[in-house]
C-alpha cells in the first residue's frame, strides 16, 4: 500500500523547534520529488519547502528561509522538515507530499500525508 505517514507535530513556544518526519511505504523515495506544504485556518495551502526531482534543487518559502531545513534519508525511506525559531505565524497543518515529478503547486503532488498540526504559542 502506497502511503506517507507523518509524525512530529505539536505545540511549541515561539522560538522553539520541531522536526516533522514523513515515512513512505509502497514506493522508494529516491526517485521522487518530495516536499512540505502547510495550511493555516482561513488561508490557502502554501508550499513550505520542496526538492525538485529534475535537478535536486531545493526551494524554501521566503517566510521560512534560514529557519527550516528539508532533508531526506533514502535508507530509511523517510524525509524531514527541521523547523527552528518557530513563530506564531508558522501555526498550520503541515502536509508532506511526494510525486515522480513534483513542482511548486500542491496539485503537482500525487501522494499526501495525513497532515500534522503545528501550533506555535506561548
Amino acid at each position: 500500500q502506497v502511503q506517507l505517514v507523518e509524525s512530529g507535530g505539536g505545540l511549541v513556544q515561539p522560538g522553539g523547534s520541531l522536526r516533522l518526519s514523513c515515512a513512505a511505504s509502497g514506493f522508494a523515495l529516491d526517485f521522487y520529488a518530495i516536499g512540505w506544504f502547510r495550511q493555516a485556518p482561513g488561508k490557502d495551502r502554501e508550499a513550505v519547502s520542496y526538492i525538485r526531482r529534475s535537478d535536486e534543487n531545493t526551494y524554501y518559502a521566503d517566510s521560512v528561509k534560514g529557519r527550516f531545513t528539508i532533508s531526506r534519508d533514502n535508507a530509511k525511506n523517510t524525509f524531514y522538515l527541521q523547523m527552528n525559531s518557530l513563530r506564531p505565524q508558522d501555526t498550520a497543518v503541515y502536509y508532506c507530499v511526494a510525486d515522480p515529478l513534483g513542482g511548486s503547486n500542491y496539485y503537482n503532488y500525487h501522494y499526501w500525508g495525513q497532515g500534522t498540526q503545528v501550533t506555535v504559542s506561548s
